[in-house]
């Protein structure tokens, strides 16, 4: 362990957090890149000696958290650092591309329970009343805006409109949000994987041999979910329906990125331009219609086989 990549680690850590908190519109999105430095240093120095560097990189965290008086910035940097080591010793194993996303997400769901649960004891709270505080103070976000819109003399139709949507929009987030814890955690793994690729090839150090992202497929067997929880859905128990409804959502998304892997292979194999995959993976993200597609595209990509592969592995 050297020096230089204890002020490499520890300045890209500072860095990620300065540009998440003076740029409002990316922040958080580029707050989700702080297990990335754990994961490049892990990977470049070993388990041990990324370890090593990981500790001592907290330590300066919790000084500047100290003197800053943010106890929550030390909380979030310690919680995305091991998450930075799981992926760090999961590229080691060398899984393929959809167990890495899968175990990442789960041992970083797993992780942030024990948090809560630590968090929760200092409180005196459990994690459940803790999840419960978060989802009455969004319900009461969207009060304030009534409330705003009301002190401005807004229409009154148009305010009983917006109260409706928002209650609709409370009572969803109510019963989805599992799925979204879920799909949040895979969506910030996958991130750091994808984006840790050109880092490592730069710094030289070695990624995973994942293959072609874009013949990446979904378990075939995933499909027997999808009709298990579709026929959930008619079960008369609510218990049963709300777990289904939240399984599929998750089968959703999953195969939301098989339609999207379809769609880098016709990119690699047309060869289209950096700057015309960027524009269009931006129009795919804008547009709901075009999610709708490739995840019904990589739906049905189980018998239509767009790419044609399925034929090449049996021969």
């Amino acid at each position: 362990m050297k020096i230089t990549d204890v002020t490499g680690c520890a300045g890209s850590v500072i860095l990620i957090l300065a540009a998440s908190a003076f740029l409002p519109v990316l922040g958080p999105f580029i707050r989700l890149l702080i297990p990335l430095p754990f994961l490049y240093y892990s990977s470049k120095l070993g388990q041990v000696e990324g370890i090593k560097t990981c500790v001592i990189v907290l330590l300066i965290m919790a000084l500047i958290s100290r003197l800053t008086g943010n106890s929550s910035l030390l909380i979030f940097t310690i919680e995305f650092s091991i998450f930075g080591l799981i992926i760090s010793e999961l590229f080691r194993r060398e899984l393929s591309f959809g167990y890495t996303v899968i175990l990442g997400t789960g041992l970083m769901l797993f992780t942030g329970m024990i948090f809560l649960f630590i968090i929760g004891l200092q409180k005196g709270v459990t994690p459940l009343d803790m999840i419960h505080d978060y989802l009455d103070i969004i319900q009461s976000s969207f009060h304030e805006v009534v409330v705003y819109y009301e002190e401005k003399g807004l229409d009154e139709e148009k305010i009983a409109e917006q109260k409706e949507i928002f209650q609709l929009l409370s009572k969803l987030i109510l019963r989805i949000y599992p799925s979204l814890i879920i799909i949040g955690t895979g969506f910030i793994t996958w991130v750091n994987i994808v984006v840790s690729r050109p880092l490592f090839r730069f710094g030289g150090v070695k990624y995973p041999d994942f293959g072609q992202l874009g013949r990446w497929q979904a378990p075939e067997k995933l499909i027997w979910c999808v009709i298990a929880a579709g026929f959930a859905m008619f079960l008369p128990v609510s218990g049963i329906r709300l777990l289904a409804e939240n399984c599929l959502i998750v089968l959703s998304v999953v195969y939301f990125f098989n339609g999207l892997a379809i769609v880098i292979f016709f990119f690699n194999k047309y060869n289209i331009p950096t700057l015309a995959r960027i524009v269009l993976y931006l129009v795919i993200i804008i547009q709901l219609i075009f999610i709708v597609i490739l995840t019904f595209a990589g739906l049905f990509d189980q018998w239509a086989d767009f790419r044609k592969i399925h034929n090449k592995k049996t021969s």
